[in-house]
């Protein structure tokens, strides 16, 4: 039993000087400035490889560890670069904090949002902040990542914050007038259908469906044409005097006679 003991002992002493000596003499290695290769370095740092495989863009297809990590310890005890070192040619890359959005250096595609930003936005989405300047609106002085939050090329659902005009629209319907950018710019396309308009202008949707009159057969497009607010003149379809002289001079507004275009009198 002691000569079993004793054995073990033996071997585990042989095991122990031999780590010891196998370190110091790699330890020795790169203080004497023998070259690192990626294969050495993923002997001990395995998850590094695995996130740039999946997310690591440039870093995974023109660049090594040892393009970024020039050094090791003992030779070297900063082995952490700048992100300045190589990104530097562009606005954006020039930005300060590059670790609040590309938290981990290995998959720099995975982009966390921090809250309240909207600076950092500019610097490649500057057409966007153009848009919401000229057409001012609510969303004009909102952070950028109010609405693209948490991860990079998040685009929210309308009714996160807004509620929908009418039952059942969805965020087609809403883009479909509303420019995320420019929500009051209201424009659409001529063939939207007419319950589309009925979200808002209900009381006169209703008013033109219950109607005898050929209107109540048209979609809402028909007359307001593509741009919001816009009233197409009556002369447009029915021509400047579709009556008599005399009759135009006593009547000189179609509306005299025939009331609301949504509700016409024979």
């Amino acid at each position: 039993m002691m000569r079993s003991k004793n054995r073990g002992r033996h071997w585990a002493g042989i095991v122990a000087g031999g780590l010891l000596l196998t370190t110091a003499a790699w330890a020795q290695a790169i203080a004497a400035g023998s070259e690192l290769l990626p294969a050495d370095c993923i002997k001990c740092h395995d998850q590094a490889p695995l996130d740039i495989a999946k997310a690591g863009g440039a870093h995974k297809e023109k660049i090594s560890c040892v393009d970024c990590h020039v050094s090791h310890p003992p030779k070297s005890k900063d082995i952490i670069p700048k992100c300045s070192t190589c990104h530097a040619d562009t606005p954006h890359f020039k930005l300060p904090g590059c670790a609040g959005c590309h938290s981990n250096p290995h998959t720099p595609l995975v982009v966390t949002i921090p809250s309240g930003i909207t600076e950092p936005c500019l610097s490649c989405h500057s057409k966007q902040m153009t848009e919401l300047q000229q057409e001012v609106s609510k969303h004009t002085n909102v952070a950028c990542s109010t609405c693209h939050r948490e991860r990079h090329g998040l685009i929210p659902n309308c009714t996160d914050c807004h509620s929908p005009h009418s039952e059942g629209q969805a965020q087609k319907d809403c883009l479909t007038c509303h420019k995320a950018h420019s929500p009051k710019n209201v424009t659409y396309p001529g063939d939207i259908p007419s319950k589309n308009c009925a979200g808002c202008h209900a009381a006169a949707y209703e008013k033109l469906k219950k109607s005898a009159a050929k209107h109540a057969k048209m979609e809402c497009a028909t007359c307001h044409q593509e741009k919001h607010r816009m009233i197409l003149q009556c002369q447009n379809c029915h021509g400047a005097k579709p009556h008599a002289s005399a009759m135009h001079q006593t009547f000189p507004q179609c509306s005299q006679c025939h009331g609301t275009a949504h509700d016409l009198h024979k």
